[in-house]
């Protein structure tokens, strides 16, 4: 696995920022293995949960925090997970990708933690989580996103993800073979090794995946 670290300037602001990291290997396809989970996680949260009730679930409210605490507003610039709540209670269902990525978007609904899922093999460097400035970044499908002020992952290259969105330069393709996964938490790591455990479990069940090696950072 890579050598993370979390600058020392971010953790002044944020000290409960910690990051679950999950590495692994696994063939990226795509198949309707995982198409009766999706569908259940789906309705469940259309049965728990309104648009006001996304708001108010503790991690997402952490993180929002968090992103208020760094002079961001959370409301033009959404975590990942926010919205991915969002969109299966205004009743659209999860984009599909990939086994490997799709599995990345049940782990966010699972622990409600943004996701990142990431071609390790593109990372130059070890990686540096810190404030984002004022610099060019462009989102998955989005087009260039203001990353000032929210938390950033960089390699030797620069950014390449962030809680709202990653980049396509690590995204993962059908020639990824090893995959780096971030479980973002806003709110401490009391809870972030079973929420490694749940990755693993997933990853290993519907993506064959193997070799894991996980930290908290």
């Amino acid at each position: 696995m890579k050598r993370i670290e979390i600058s020392a300037e971010l953790a002044s602001i944020l000290p409960d920022f910690k990051i679950g990291a999950v590495s692994f290997t696994c063939e990226v396809k795509k198949s309707d293995v995982i198409n009766e989970l999706i569908n259940d996680i789906q309705n469940n949260i259309r049965l728990k949960y309104s648009l006001s009730d996304v708001l108010e679930i503790p991690n997402i409210k952490a993180a929002r925090n968090g992103y208020k605490a760094l002079g961001k507003d959370p409301s033009r610039y959404r975590l990942a997970v926010e919205s991915l709540f969002r969109r299966i209670v205004k009743g659209n269902d999860l984009y599909r990708i990939n086994d490997t990525v799709d599995l990345g978007n049940v782990l966010a609904l699972l622990t409600e933690r943004s996701i990142a899922v990431l071609d390790e093999d593109k990372i130059n460097g070890d990686i540096l989580v810190r404030i984002g400035k004022q610099e060019p970044y462009e989102g998955i499908g989005r087009g260039p996103i203001n990353i000032e002020n929210i938390p950033v992952y960089c390699d030797d290259l620069g950014p390449f993800g962030t809680p709202t969105s990653d980049t396509e330069r690590t995204m993962i393709t059908d020639n990824t073979k090893n995959v780096l996964v971030f479980i973002i938490s806003f709110n401490g790591d009391y809870y972030l090794q079973d929420n490694i455990n749940q990755c693993i479990s997933l990853y290993e069940k519907y993506a064959m995946a193997h070799s894991f090696f996980s930290q908290i950072i």
